[in-house]
């Protein structure tokens, strides 16, 4: 498939509603694609984590610096003193592969993208049936305690009110047919 570059994908989603298993299955489906790395200013965790693969890992002055010199596309201040952004030199890197970029963001972010590329971009909300469903996905991976699982849930309800504001919602209730949706969506997406 023959995708002109100038385009963008942004899927954003509550922590746990699977957006990165779709994501990660998508790209596999459609080679055409380029993941965005965001730059951030949190520690890497542990050693698995490589900068410039999993994120481009910036000193506060850093990315304060980058914000300055109007480098982002879109940052925020996710927790005090924790920044997360994209960067244009990613998105034109991509563009320059003559691939569509893909982003992985939280929903604060992908309206910030949506905003910024405008009818160059499809922005996909991944949601999963209810609130019980997410908790249930959040427990299972064994990581959150009893407060920072309260705070995701709390976040999440209120990242679900911004779901209007996309330009389509997948609900991941079952993957495989998630998945298939998803790449019918973006597919159509690549060749209008």
């Amino acid at each position: 498939m023959s995708i002109p570059s100038g385009k963008a994908i942004i899927f954003s989603a509550p922590s746990g509603s699977g957006k990165t298993s779709l994501v990660k299955y998508l790209m596999q489906q459609v080679p055409d694609l380029g993941f965005s790395i965001s730059a951030c200013t949190r520690d890497k965790r542990g050693r698995h984590e490589v900068h410039g693969r999993d994120y481009y890992f910036l000193s506060i002055d850093e990315f304060k610096t980058k914000i300055d010199q109007d480098a982002f596309v879109e940052w925020e201040e996710v927790y005090a003193g924790n920044f997360y952004g994209t960067l244009k030199e990613e998105v034109h890197r991509i563009w320059k592969e003559g691939k569509a970029v893909i982003f992985d963001v939280d929903v604060k972010g992908g309206l910030a993208l949506k905003k910024y590329f405008g009818e160059q971009a499809l922005a996909i909300f991944v949601k999963v049936p209810s609130l019980e469903v997410l908790q249930s996905r959040l427990n299972d991976r064994g990581t959150e305690t009893e407060e920072s699982l309260s705070r995701r849930i709390y976040k999440a309800k209120f990242e679900m009110t911004f779901e209007p504001q996309f330009d389509v919602t997948v609900l991941n209730d079952d993957f495989a047919r998630s998945s298939a949706e998803t790449v019918s969506l973006v597919k159509e997406f690549l060749t209008r």
